[in-house]
C-alpha cells in the first residue's frame, strides 16, 4: 500500500480520525476531509506525521457536488490521485417521524448518502485509469434494521448499501473494489453522549457485553483497503459486537 493515496471524509475526529490513522500507518498518504472542524483535523494530521506518516487536512462540504470537485482537485495536486476512499462523513438529527423536519430529513440524507454519490464519482476517475481502486463505506448496523427515532439516519446508511453493491458491479471488471463497513456501538462522542443509563441498557443486547472502540472499526477497513481483500466486493463487513445478528 505504500505510496497510494487515500481520502477519508469526516476525518477529523472519531471513527474517521482512526482510519486516517490506520491507513497512514499501511503506508498510505492520507487526506482528512473536515467541514468546520480545523483544529481537529490539523490534530489528527500533527499526529500522523509524528508517528512518520504523511497527511494532510482538506476542507469541504462532501454534501456539495462542487466543494468535492475542489477537494479532490487539492488532494491530487498535493498527493496524488485517490486510490482510496473511505465515505464515512456522517450526521445525525433523531426524532420521531410524525415529528421530524424536513430540513433535518433532507440535511442527513444530502451528508450521509448523497456525499457517497459526490465522492465515489469524483474518485472513480482516476481509479479507472489505475485499473485499481477501493472504496469503502460507513455504513451503520441500523441501515440494516433500522432503529426507532432514527428513520433519516437508517435510510441513509440502508441506501449506502444498495450504493455499495451497485457501484460493485459496475466497476469490478476494471479492479475497483467496493464495499461497505457496518459498525455497530462505537465509543465515540455520539455514543458518549447517551448517558451512563442509556449505555447500561444497550449492553445486554451486545453479544460481547461492551461497545466497540474506533480503532477496531479502522482495523476493518485497513483490511478491505488491502491487497489482502483483492477478491471481496460489494459486501457489507459487520462489526458490532453480536448486536444485530
Amino acid at each position: 500500500m505504500s505510496g497510494r493515496v487515500a481520502l477519508v471524509t469526516g476525518g477529523s475526529r472519531g471513527i474517521g480520525r482512526a482510519i486516517a490513522e490506520r491507513l497512514a500507518a499501511d503506508g498510505l498518504r492520507v487526506a482528512l476531509n473536515y467541514r468546520s472542524r480545523r483544529d481537529a483535523a490539523e490534530a489528527a494530521v500533527e499526529s500522523i506525521t509524528e508517528a512518520g506518516g504523511e497527511a494532510m487536512a482538506v476542507a469541504g462540504d462532501v454534501g456539495d457536488g462542487y466543494a468535492v470537485a475542489a477537494m479532490f482537485a487539492s488532494v491530487e495536486e498535493s498527493l496524488g490521485p485517490v486510490a482510496v476512499l473511505v465515505n464515512n462523513a456522517g450526521i445525525t438529527a433523531d426524532d420521531l417521524l410524525l415529528r421530524m423536519k424536513h430540513e433535518d430529513w433532507d440535511a442527513v440524507i444530502q451528508t450521509n448518502l448523497s456525499s457517497a454519490y459526490h465522492t465515489t464519482k469524483a474518485a472513480l476517475r482516476g481509479m479507472l485509469r489505475a485499473r485499481w481502486g477501493r472504496i469503502i463505506s460507513i455504513t451503520s448496523v441500523a441501515g440494516i434494521t433500522g432503529n426507532p427515532g432514527q428513520a433519516n439516519y437508517a435510510a441513509a446508511k440502508a441506501g449506502l448499501i444498495g450504493f455499495t453493491k451497485s457501484v460493485a458491479k459496475e466497476v469490478g471488471s476494471r479492479g475497483i473494489t467496493v464495499n461497505a463497513v457496518a459498525p455497530g456501538f462505537i465509543e465515540t462522542e455520539l455514543t458518549d453522549a447517551l448517558g451512563e443509563g442509556v449505555r447500561d441498557a444497550l449492553l445486554p443486547a451486545i453479544s460481547l457485553g461492551r461497545f466497540g472502540t474506533p480503532a477496531e472499526i479502522a482495523s476493518a477497513v485497513g483490511y478491505l483497503a488491502s491487497d489482502d481483500a483483492a477478491y471481496i466486493t460489494g459486501q457489507v463487513l459487520v462489526v458490532d459486537g453480536g448486536l444485530a445478528f
